[in-house]
C-alpha cells in the first residue's frame, strides 16, 4: 500500500495555489501546512509538495482519482487555470493502470499529472 508522495517544488505558494485547483474538484482538501511543505487529502494528508529541494521533474507520472467525468474535467480545467501546461485534453483513453476517461497536464515545475475516473 502506498502512504504518501512528495514531490519537490520551485515556488511553494504557486504549487499550493495549483494543487488546490486541481484537487478541490476532486473532494481533496489542504490538511497540512508548515515547515516549507503542504499536504492534501481526502480524510488525511497523503499528498505533500515541499520547496526543501530543488524540483526534479521527468521520474514519471502522477495519477489522482476522479468520481466521474465531471470531475475529471473540472480538476484539469483548474489546473489549467492555476499554470497547468495541457499534455492531453479530457477524453476517452486507454493506458495502463488508467480509467475509460482521463486528462494530462503538467504542473508548473513539469511534473505530469494525470486525472482519471477511477477503475477497479
Amino acid at each position: 500500500m502506498l502512504h504518501h508522495v512528495l514531490l519537490e517544488v520551485d515556488d511553494l505558494e504557486r504549487s499550493g495555489s495549483f494543487y488546490d485547483s486541481l484537487l478541490a474538484p476532486l473532494g481533496w482538501r489542504r490538511h497540512f501546512e508548515e515547515d516549507e511543505t503542504i499536504g492534501w487529502g481526502i480524510a488525511k494528508p497523503v499528498f505533500f509538495v515541499a520547496s526543501h529541494h530543488d524540483p526534479q521533474p521527468g521520474f514519471g507520472l502522477l495519477s489522482f482519482s476522479g468520481l466521474g467525468i465531471v470531475a475529471v474535467k473540472a480538476a484539469w480545467e483548474g489546473g489549467m487555470r492555476a499554470g497547468g501546461i495541457n499534455v492531453s485534453d479530457p477524453g476517452e483513453k486507454r493506458s495502463h493502470g488508467s480509467g475509460s476517461y482521463s486528462a494530462f497536464l503538467k504542473d508548473p515545475d513539469g511534473y505530469e499529472i494525470e486525472i482519471t475516473i477511477g477503475s477497479d
